[in-house]
């Protein structure tokens, strides 16, 4: 744990992490707790065997995009995440997520869906690979690719 914290003040210090990124690092470090500070206990990811598991959409009329999808592939609603306003629609997965962030007409995130997926591994994995793990309700633990896509990392269903 102090060779990747030691990693994160460099990167921090040479401008290759911004503040706001440090900060998520360690918040995902510490909230990882023990787990991080023993990674030969744990399975490490395997992205050999990764698939794309869900698109999120920001759309202007949650209404009008739900029909578009039901209407045009048959989709029918996997779940919905009312308080913050997320329609997840699919066959018998979910495929598309729709939430009704600004700006509309954007992929706010891709999930990519991991064998062997936890929180704690994808983060440890993350820093390993140069890139400061985040997290939130609407991407999940995420990294940020080189042009600013969120890119979650997902158990795969």
């Amino acid at each position: 744990m102090e060779s990747i914290i030691s990693d994160l003040v460099v990167r921090f210090e040479k401008g290759q992490l911004n503040r706001r990124h440090f900060v998520a690092t360690l918040a995902a470090l510490a909230a990882s707790g023990t787990a991080a500070a023993a990674p030969a206990a744990q399975a490490e990811l395997d992205f050999k065997t990764a698939i794309i598991d869900h698109v999120s959409i920001q759309v202007a009329n949650m209404q009008r995009s739900a029909e578009f999808y039901q209407k045009m592939f048959g989709f029918k609603v996997i779940s919905e995440d009312k308080p913050l306003g997320i329609l997840r629609l699919g066959t018998t997965k979910t495929l598309v997520s729709l939430n009704t962030q600004r700006p509309a007409g954007i992929v706010d995130h891709f999930a990519i869906g991991v064998p062997g997926f936890t929180k704690e591994a994808a983060a440890r994995y993350a820093m390993r690979n140069g890139a400061a793990p985040l997290d939130d309700p609407y991407a999940g633990l995420h990294v940020k690719d080189p042009d600013g896509i969120n890119v979650q990392m997902f158990d795969q269903r």
